[in-house]
């Protein structure tokens, strides 16, 4: 009489741990196919956007090798299709550098450029158009910000040059550095124009 007894009781025992086994079984392999799958959501990328202009030095003829199509994403009327650089190691001894960003008016509609300020008050920049140049702008707060009321034409291409002093901070500057340059404009988002730097001695 006892060993059947035994028996059930262990039966009645071997089914709740088997139920939750099985359950285990179940989440674990629930959360690995949710795994797999944010996985491999996660490798797709998104394609590039194919470059539409070439970008020439301050030096060069401000018509030659103008700026085609940019992205034209959201309601962006101002774009430039390299707006990012980096210089690289600079030295503070070495003094300031330079980069010239080409833009362009990639909407159907004149637009006017209102603003043009940077991050930072190491950073100054000017804006280049046919009508000849007008700044430097610098950080607001560190000087005036006026209005520019610059037009550009649907079409039109301008520059900006970007001046940076890795100086300006003395020792505290050293290190990587990163700032960027505002356009504002009446035809849609504002452009930022960016650059890094890596700042030695």
């Amino acid at each position: 009489m006892s060993k059947s007894m035994s028996r059930r009781n262990e039966a009645h025992v071997a089914k709740p741990a088997a139920n939750r086994k099985t359950l285990y079984a179940l989440a674990a392999g629930t959360a690995i196919v949710i795994l797999v799958g944010i996985y491999f959501s996660s490798q797709q990328t998104s394609p590039q956007p194919k470059p539409g202009f070439q970008e020439q030095s301050a030096a060069e003829h401000p018509t030659a090798g103008q700026p085609a199509a940019g992205q034209t994403g959201g309601v962006r009327a101002l774009a430039s299709v390299s707006p990012f650089h980096n210089f690289g190691n600079i030295s503070m001894a070495a003094g300031k550098v330079s980069k010239v960003y080409w833009i362009k008016n990639i909407s159907g509609d004149p637009l006017t450029i209102s603003k043009l300020y940077t991050s930072c008050m190491c950073t100054d920049a000017t804006l280049i158009t046919k009508a000849g140049k007008k700044g430097p702008f610098g950080m607001p707060g560190h000087g005036p910000t006026p209005r520019i009321e610059e037009r550009l034409a649907p079409g039109e291409t301008a520059q900006v040059e970007v001046v940076f002093d890795p100086a300006a901070h003395g020792p505290a500057g050293i290190g990587r550095t990163d700032r960027v340059t505002t356009i504002e404009n009446g035809g849609g988002l504002p452009l930022e124009l960016r650059f890094s730097a890596m700042v030695t001695p």
